[in-house]
């Protein structure tokens, strides 16, 4: 039995770590490789590093910060933000990463993952989905742009898309939880994991260890995503694995 994973979310602006809610008013929270460094002692699985500006200059001090943290990181590094074509995905992976996340660019170059995936390996690549619940409440829209632009693309439809293309992963976020530590959105986790058959990374609401692990119990997310609630102190990665393991879950306990 695989076991489930707890993923750590570093948002990098200018060479920090920041964050915010619904994708907006950012504040600095640390130095992203001592952060990565740290989470790895605690017990998590991966770290994820997303640029948020993604301009050219932030690009080249993102990809610096790869290669400093993952000289010492021993865990898989993922790097997404402003990834537009397969010179940045091998730019990626020649810092460092071990995983490259996709987003606003699938909606413009549309050979981007299956062509990706040929080159390196479907494990390298993940497709990054933020979704948004409809007005009606029924259903969700993928939001590119930093969660600023709609598509009108059904959620669960997309994802299906991503995975045929080649993504041997899908990174889901709920717009509508991002930041509110309110709980993950465990009715979209669900569908999307329902309809593809790659792992899904459930992200976007965790406020507390048992969110993770309800999340991980009730959705078949064979990840989560957490951000705001370790960064703050709120809890541990190490605490959320004892929560996971009191649910019966299969996860990975640190020494």
């Amino acid at each position: 039995m695989l076991a489930r994973r707890v993923v750590v979310c570093l948002d990098v602006d200018g060479g920090r770590v920041v964050k915010g809610a619904e994708f907006q008013r950012l504040r600095d929270v640390g130095e992203p490789a001592e952060m990565a460094n740290r989470y790895e002692r605690d017990g998590a699985d991966e770290i994820v590093f997303l640029d948020v500006t993604a301009t050219i200059e932030q690009r080249a001090s993102v990809l610096a910060v790869v290669e400093r943290t993952s000289e010492r990181l021993f865990i898989p590094l993922t790097l997404g933000g402003g990834i537009r074509s397969i010179g940045d995905v091998s730019r990626a992976l020649r810092a460092g990463a071990d995983k490259v996340a996709m987003n606003s660019a699938l909606f413009t170059n549309d050979v981007l993952l299956r062509t990706s995936a040929d080159q390196f390996g479907s494990q390298c690549v993940v497709a990054s989905i933020d979704a948004k619940r409809l007005a009606a409440g029924c259903g969700w829209e993928v939001f590119t742009h930093g969660g600023r632009r709609g598509t009108g693309i059904d959620a669960v439809a997309w994802a299906v898309q991503c995975a045929e293309r080649g993504a041997g992963e899908i990174l889901l976020t709920s717009i509508d939880r991002d930041g509110s530590r309110r709980g993950y959105d465990i009715a979209l986790t669900r569908a999307v994991t329902a309809a593809v058959d790659v792992p899904v990374i459930a992200s976007g609401g965790a406020g507390s260890a048992e969110d993770v692990a309800s999340v991980l119990g009730s959705s078949g997310a064979q990840a989560a995503l957490v951000a705001g609630i370790v960064h703050d102190g709120g809890t541990t990665v190490f605490d959320i694995k004892r929560a996971c393991v009191a649910r019966g879950l299969h996860v990975r306990m640190s020494a």
